[in-house]
């Protein structure tokens, strides 16, 4: 894709989960979710980022098996696409995050989106590593279940049956696609460390690092909170709204 393509279809990816939001705005919203509807509607337009992306990542390596086998310089422009698409979803949620929540509240997010803005900018840009953007994107996949515990949170429902099964269902994928890929891709960066420029290799290192050091946080918060936590009393978004990490939106 030229850099007019990139730049079309970023910007229409920026518009379009700008729709997304306005149209969330437009539905009914819980009760319980009403005191805070900003975040109401950010979490279930990133839940819609993660759906498109998630399938949209695996689709990527099924039509384009090869790209496997080469994560520099063999991708689609299927791939690239959704590479592009996912970096305006991303300089979306930035903008909204620091324009409708507070810095002690959004700091980490914002780290996270200016990293994967950036490694995935480089991507798009040059045309190399495409494919290692594409595998990144497989963490989408757990952020669905991610985001739906959220969402079951604010509305009041993390009691029953299908918020324990979606618990579990998170914490499973968590490890198989977040942990495990972000293991994956250190190692690949690792092993292909002598054909990889400098500045990408010393960009994709410390993008990495900060992601497996957010994701172990966050992985040992979900785990406390609803594996290891004893509590009778049903989590309310008042809780969550507490400046804890129960209080921060989830990657």
């Amino acid at each position: 894709m030229e850099l007019n393509s990139v730049l079309l279809t970023t910007s229409a990816s920026i518009g379009f989960f700008k729709l997304v939001n306005c149209g969330f705005g437009k539905l009914p919203i819980p009760e319980s979710a009403s005191r805070n509807e900003w975040k109401w509607r950010n979490i279930c337009t990133s839940f819609a980022h993660s759906m498109i992306t998630g399938i949209w990542a695996v689709l990527c390596f099924f039509r384009h098996p090869q790209m496997a086998e080469d994560l520099i310089g063999t991708h689609s422009v299927f791939s690239h696409a959704l590479v592009s698409v996912s970096i305006g979803y991303f300089i979306y949620d930035f903008f909204d995050m620091a324009f409708n929540q507070k810095m002690n509240q959004s700091w980490e997010l914002l780290v996270h989106h200016m990293v994967v803005i950036s490694c995935f900018g480089i991507a798009v840009l040059t045309g190399c590593y495409v494919g290692f953007a594409v595998v990144a994107l497989l963490v989408e996949i757990n952020s669905v279940f991610l985001h739906l515990r959220q969402m079951l949170r604010m509305a009041n429902k993390a009691v029953g049956d299908f918020y324990r099964v979606n618990s579990m269902v998170n914490l499973g994928t968590y490890v198989v696609f977040r942990i495990n890929t972000l293991a994956w891709m250190t190692r690949w960066l690792v092993l292909n460390r002598d054909n990889i420029p400098l500045f990408s290799y010393t960009v994709g290192s410390i993008g990495l690092a900060i992601m497996t050091a957010m994701n172990i946080v966050l992985f040992y918060r979900l785990l406390r909170s609803d594996f290891l936590k004893n509590s009778t009393a049903t989590p309310s978004e008042g809780s969550e709204k507490s400046g804890s990490g129960e209080g921060r939106k989830e990657m």
